[in-house]
């Protein structure tokens, strides 16, 4: 992440920086139809605004970039998430989304809706490939959970997911609230908590006991966000990403990140993070599940 020098007018929200624009092949063969379950776009900005209640500012990362980044890496298929910075205007996503539908891509949606979001939005979104609502309780601009406890009934009824942007070890009472939930429910990025913690830590290990009773989904994601190490190979998340994958590997995806907004590091690169994988997941039977079988079955795909 970036901020502005003194010559610059000052922002509401820090700048963000760019997604690194070169992306090569993967270390390992990747699985006929792999998809790529959390990703962004933004702008232009002329068209598109960001909400006033933003904790950042990204650049422009346009459908042709994610295509591209996807097409490098051999990934045939894709999840968009609605980014905070855009809140519950859903424009940019489903246009791209109806996009990608007319050029003959099948690629699906998480939405940010308000509390009392109307069924005919809800009917609009589905039309367009969303599949679940994500709760942001990470950063400005965020769906609040009283808001989705109110719309968890009438997601149940649509068979949509609830998507959490939550850090698990400052989340009170973080299990039992998810298992009240009428709808399945995927964690982003491992729980979003500083590996320091450890994975003995009480909040890790409820997320285990809740993917082992097949209660939450887990993306295997973000490993730059709650690593303490500068740079790939971020080896002190593969013993939470291992974790993981043996307490449930059927309800664990994985996902770019791309254009990997808002955090306090170097860019990354979109294949080095692919390429944890083969430390995260050595059997290649087991990342095929983790890259097609398990994400076709969440998403609906088909």
């Amino acid at each position: 992440m970036t901020t502005t020098d003194q010559s610059t007018p000052p922002l509401t929200a820090p700048l963000c920086d760019a997604a690194e624009p070169f992306i090569r092949q993967p270390n390992f063969v990747m699985p006929e139809g792999a998809i790529d379950c959390h990703a962004h776009v933004f702008g232009p900005l002329d068209k598109y605004d960001y909400t006033k209640n933003r904790s950042y500012t990204p650049p422009d990362a346009p459908v042709g970039a994610y295509l591209h980044m996807h097409n490098q890496l051999d990934i045939a298929q894709g999840v968009l998430v609605q980014p905070s910075v855009y809140g519950t205007d859903n424009s940019l996503q489903t246009d791209t989304l109806n996009y990608l539908r007319a050029i003959g891509k099948d690629y699906k949606g998480i939405a940010v809706v308000d509390a009392h979001v109307s069924d005919e939005e809800l009917d609009q979104l589905a039309l367009s490939g969303h599949v679940g609502v994500r709760m942001n309780l990470l950063f400005k601009g965020g769906i609040e959970w009283d808001d989705v406890c109110h719309l968890a009934q009438r997601l149940a009824k649509r068979q949509w997911h609830l998507q959490f942007l939550i850090d698990i070890s400052n989340f009170d009472n973080f299990a039992d609230k998810i298992r009240q939930l009428p709808v399945p429910v995927v964690i982003d990025h491992m729980g979003h908590m500083d590996c320091s913690k450890g994975i003995q830590s009480p909040a890790f290990q409820d997320l285990l006991s809740l993917l082992k009773e097949g209660r939450v989904w887990v993306k295997l994601s973000g490993a730059y966000r709650t690593s303490e190490q500068p740079s790939v190979p971020f080896s002190d998340v593969t013993p939470f990403a291992q974790a993981l994958v043996e307490a449930n590997a059927e309800q664990c995806v994985w996902g770019s990140d791309w254009p990997h907004p808002y955090f306090a590091k170097a860019m990354p690169n979109t294949t080095d993070l692919l390429n944890e994988l083969i430390q995260w997941v050595p059997d290649a039977i087991i990342r095929k599940q983790i890259l097609v079988d398990n994400p076709r079955r969440l998403y609906q795909f088909d």
